[in-house]
């Protein structure tokens, strides 16, 4: 016999499990939204993990492939065996999700299976289209919205958490063989795949980097006005969260270079100190473009 209140319940071990820095703030939701968004999170998590750990491509596409059947019969009301699932088919009925941000997101986790490089930045967008900005839209609808702007805002907010995400992980990714960063941009700045294989960081990686993250905090910059079109109740996650990837954010662009070669994060206190505060006076005070 499975309960609702169980299936939620396995979701919120994902996330304590994961160490995840939005951990925290999805806390300061209600006992409802605190559900939905963690339902959320455990999905994404389930598919990542499906692409990231496989032995292979071919056995991580069958996984998939069975995993998005399982996810659109959950959707259509059919009972399934994942706790995980049936806690996002309550959500998404529940607060009303449109079913394409899953699609869409399950579509962003299949092109890391056929898809290791990226020539030009409106491809990239398009992958963290799927990969991110559905994500926040599906966020925004649990946590509720007052002005139908903010669908459009969390495009930005979705491409900004996304881009951090992408210029911290660069060895990581490196590792398993993805550069995400648009080889036009790489050209643009007389860099090359290659260089960036083999550990070559000349000059040309430090116009890159500034012109990666100049990118990144204009979509930042954007993504600040979700403040006043989210509910209340909301609205301190999302503050939470965002001074959280902006702490991130400012630590990778200090960091120059080095993100080419190692992993940069800001330390716990520092991210803690960043989420309090945003909470606490918003987003609109913060830098996110170079002085």
């Amino acid at each position: 016999m499975t309960s609702l209140a169980g299936d939620h319940a396995a979701c919120d071990r994902v996330l304590r499990d994961s160490g995840s820095s939005f951990a925290l703030p999805i806390r300061l939701l209600p006992a409802a939204k605190r559900r939905g968004t963690t339902a959320l999170y455990a999905f994404c998590r389930r598919a990542d993990d499906i692409v990231d750990d496989a032995a292979d491509t071919a056995a991580a596409q069958r996984s998939l492939d069975a995993f998005e059947a399982e996810t659109m019969a959950a959707l259509a009301g059919n009972d399934v065996p994942d706790p995980a699932l049936r806690a996002l088919a309550d959500t998404v009925r529940r607060f009303a999700v449109p079913t394409g941000c899953v699609r869409d997101i399950l579509a962003g986790v299949r092109m890391d299976l056929t898809r290791h490089t990226y020539d030009t930045v409106a491809e990239l967008e398009s992958y963290c289209r799927c990969v991110a900005t559905a994500v926040g839209v599906a966020a925004v609808h649990v946590w509720g919205y007052t002005d139908p702007a903010a669908i459009a805002v969390s495009h930005d907010c979705g491409m900004a958490f996304q881009l951090t995400n992408i210029l911290r992980d660069i060895p990581e990714d490196l590792a398993r063989g993805r550069i995400y960063l648009p080889d036009a941009e790489l050209q643009a700045c007389g860099c090359s795949a290659d260089d960036l294989r083999a550990g070559r960081i000349g000059s040309g990686f430090a116009a890159l980097a500034a012109r990666m993250t100049t990118r990144a905090g204009e979509h930042f910059a954007r993504a600040a006005a979700l403040d006043r079109m989210l509910s209340t109740d909301g609205r301190l996650a999302w503050r939470a969260m965002f001074g959280v990837y902006g702490s991130v954010f400012r630590a990778v662009r200090r960091a120059g270079t080095r993100i080419f070669t190692e992993r940069v994060r800001p330390g716990r206190s520092a991210t803690l100190a960043a989420g309090a505060a945003t909470v606490l006076l918003g987003p609109h005070l913060l830098r996110w473009r170079r002085p």
